[in-house]
């Protein structure tokens, strides 16, 4: 039996079947969910903008149309359009004990560089960041981000190119400063 698209899916939504939802559910939902935590450093609100994706799925009045594009790349849309709506939260959630204080070190480094980089991923401008969460974060295609995103191929590889180039510079700097830092504290 062939896999049914995200599009064959919808229309059974559409017409009232569960089943259908509830694949197309299991299908994209991780994917959004995974968009939604990066882009905005909160497990429940990602799960916030996942769940009120499919919501909006089988509410009355879906402007969703097969002629424009992907299913999947519309429900980005919409999950990047809810995210612009509310503030990005970034903080560091469930976070499993260490073991051991070499452990408990270790992982406060790791943490303290994964948060510097979802600072400076947040900080970036919307239409860069849009292109560094699916691109680099998710590893999706050019290709892909851009039917999620919107726009043409040439446009993610520019958008790409100088968001990498941005959070080089912020990331450097705050190596810098964190250098000039551990300094000071070892002369005292």
């Amino acid at each position: 039996m062939r896999k049914r698209s995200d599009e064959d899916l919808y229309r059974l939504v559409k017409k009232g079947d569960r089943d259908a939802l509830g694949e197309l559910y299991e299908r994209l939902e991780p994917g959004l969910f995974r968009y939604a935590l990066y882009a905005s450093g909160s497990k429940a609100v990602a799960e916030e903008i996942a769940q009120d994706v499919f919501l909006r799925l089988i509410g009355p009045g879906i402007p969703y149309d097969e002629q424009r594009g992907s299913l999947e790349a519309y429900l980005y849309g919409v999950a990047r359009n809810l995210l612009r709506m509310r503030p990005a939260v970034f903080g560091l959630e469930d976070a499993p004990e260490p073991a051991t204080a070499e452990d408990a070190l270790r992982d406060l480094i790791s943490t303290e560089r994964t948060a510097a980089l979802l600072e400076a991923v947040r900080e970036l401008p919307s239409g860069y960041r849009e292109a560094v969460v699916p691109c680099d974060l998710e590893e999706r295609s050019y290709e892909d981000a851009a039917q999620v995103m919107g726009c043409p191929v040439g446009t993610v590889r520019s958008r790409l190119h100088r968001a990498r180039a941005l959070l080089t510079g912020k990331l450097r700097c705050l190596r810098t400063a964190a250098g000039t830092k551990n300094e000071r504290q070892v002369r005292a």
